[in-house]
């Protein structure tokens, strides 16, 4: 899958990954905010390869790979 398509799997509630990413386990997927929290706007957050969530910023190499996949839940 390209950038976009991963985008719109994750908008479906899926968590992507690149086949290309070096760390075990790692995904993304887009938090949807809710009146309750403090950030009121959508965002994407990483598991990281130490089980880790963070903020995701996507880099140019992520944008213009076609190396997307669907991670299972």
């Amino acid at each position: 899958m390209n950038i976009g398509q991963a985008v719109e799997a994750m908008r479906s509630g899926a968590r992507v990954a690149r086949s290309g990413w070096n760390g075990k386990g790692m995904w993304i997927a887009l938090h949807e905010a809710n009146h309750n929290e403090t950030m009121t706007e959508p965002f994407v957050y990483m598991r990281t390869a130490q089980g880790c969530l963070i903020p995701w910023l996507c880099s140019q190499a992520d944008l213009l790979a076609v190396d997307w996949t669907i991670v299972a839940a």
